[in-house]
């Protein structure tokens, strides 16, 4: 089965070309790199010919509000049209849990706006929602950073490592689609604050972790259970302990 990645040089893109093509299919990288922008849509017919499922594990190169609005607005519109010319039957989206309770985030409403699309398109499609990446912690802690002191809610929230996203996103895609989403968390439960002050200090990095329960994530306020899947989600199995200390 020809599969084809937008993305695929990603951090989840490249990983999911390796097990497609590790289980016997045609994973096909379309990122700019290889001649394909779903910007403009240069490359983007010539990619899709004969594909039977499109995966966009795209992001926006910019957060700034009006750029990541007009990235996932343009690329998805460009890439569905361009699959209902090629015929393709399953589009595929990693979206975010939580997508639709972050709203006050410029990114999280870019987020729905893809959502809205690929749901309105007539394109059979399966929309995975993940749950924040392992290897982002640093990332939600840089972003949550006044001076040395990183403000964050006390809530809950359940990483998850970039493999086993990979893995939920090529079981979709081979899966018959769904017409709806599905969501994807890792094992384990944190407190946010917990989270990050603990992966700071493994790192030896001296900042500060205060818990605020009005600090933004990304722009938007939290509540308790914002940033948890439900209960029909698939629990991955990689363990935040066990990850980090791969890592180390």
């Amino acid at each position: 089965m020809k599969v084809v990645v937008i993305g695929g040089t990603g951090l989840i893109g490249s990983k999911l070309v390796g097990k497609l093509n590790e289980h016997g299919h045609e994973a096909v990288v379309a990122a700019p790199t290889t001649g394909v922008n779903t910007l403009t849509g240069e490359g983007l017919a010539e990619a899709l010919k004969g594909a039977s499922v499109v995966v966009d594990v795209s992001n926006s190169p910019s957060f700034a509000d009006d750029a990541v609005m007009d990235f996932f607005r343009t690329s998805t519109t460009n890439v569905l049209e361009a699959e209902a010319e090629a015929g393709v039957g399953h589009h595929v989206a990693l979206s975010v849990v939580g997508t639709e309770r972050l709203q006050e985030s410029g990114y999280f409403r870019a987020k729905q706006a893809q959502e809205e699309l690929i749901k309105a398109s007539g394109i059979p499609y399966s929309i995975v929602h993940a749950t924040q990446f392992f290897e982002f912690v640093k990332a939600i802690a840089d972003a949550a950073t006044e001076g040395d002191t990183v403000r964050l809610a006390p809530v809950k929230i359940q990483p998850i490592g970039s493999d086993d996203v990979a893995a939920a996103v090529g079981r979709a895609a081979v899966d018959a689609p769904v017409n709806g989403v599905v969501e994807v968390a890792g094992p384990d439960a944190f407190q946010l604050d917990e989270l990050i002050r603990a992966a700071l200090a493994a790192k030896n990095d001296s900042r500060t972790v205060v818990a605020d329960e009005h600090a933004p994530y990304w722009g938007a306020k939290l509540q308790e259970a914002t940033l948890l899947p439900g209960p029909d989600a698939h629990i991955a199995e990689t363990k935040f302990a066990d990850w980090r200390a791969q890592q180390q």
